[in-house]
């Protein structure tokens, strides 16, 4: 008869030292349970911001606001008035003098005629005192003059007349390149400058005073001598507002 097998199972040594199954780095908790701990890292308090960064911030998060609402109101202004630049041109001009004297000196006359057109439907214009209208050629100024204050209202069509007085000193050379331009050419270019302070009316609202400045090129065919027949050949004027 066959023996059975003999199982053998271990058997602890309780001599022996105790080795704890558990890594050292591990704890143990209410339950029993193995615990891990971690070790704590502490972080760097926030710098605080300096005065002079938190008053730039503020200044411009301000401007921005006063930009963004300035734009806002320009935009509905626009919306509202639909306004349109006023436009100029010189339809006549007369002269009354242009000689020099004995001695040497240039008397000068003229009379110009503008016409001034506000196309506008809702926007005024009020002519102030204080404007200056200048005829020149070349550089040289001949003559000198000034607008009258008048209102303008909407879609207003204004003709003027302007006279424009002055004298030139040692006038011999002007005189000489006069001539010979009108043989080479047949013609003379004139420059006309206005500037001209206005208030701008929006509706009921008067604004603040402005400046129009306005250039125009002309083109006749003579200024020699007293004549009410000159030829306008050209005449081309530029307007620019100015605060």
């Amino acid at each position: 008869m066959m023996t059975e097998h003999q199982r053998i199972h271990p058997v602890h040594d309780v001599e022996a030292p105790h080795r704890p199954l558990v890594p050292g780095n591990y704890d143990k908790s209410d339950r029993g349970l193995p615990k891990r701990t971690f070790p704590v890292m502490h972080s760097k308090p926030p710098k605080k911001r300096s005065c002079c960064c938190r008053f730039m911030c503020w200044t411009f998060s301000i401007l921005l606001i006063l930009i963004i609402a300035i734009a806002i109101t320009i935009g509905i202004l626009y919306l509202v008035f639909r306004p349109k630049l006023p436009k100029y041109s010189v339809d006549n001009l007369r002269i009354s003098q242009f000689n020099a004297s004995d001695n040497n000196t240039l008397y000068a006359s003229f009379n110009v005629r503008i016409t001034a057109r506000n196309p506008n439907k809702k926007i005024g214009i009020y002519y102030e005192g204080g404007s200056h209208i200048r005829a020149l050629y070349m550089d040289t100024q001949l003559c000198e003059g000034s607008l009258p204050k008048f209102y303008q209202g909407h879609r207003n069509t204004t003709v003027l007349d302007l006279p424009l007085t002055g004298q030139t000193d040692d006038a011999s050379g002007l005189v000489n390149r006069i001539q010979e331009q009108l043989q080479q050419t047949n013609n003379i270019p004139l420059n006309l400058k206005v500037n001209q302070p206005v208030r701008v009316k929006l509706g009921k609202l008067k604004l603040f005073k402005v400046k129009f400045r306005v250039r125009c090129r002309l083109v006749v065919d003579n200024i020699l001598g007293a004549s009410d027949n000159i030829r306008i050949s050209s005449s081309n004027c530029k307007f620019r507002l100015r605060l």
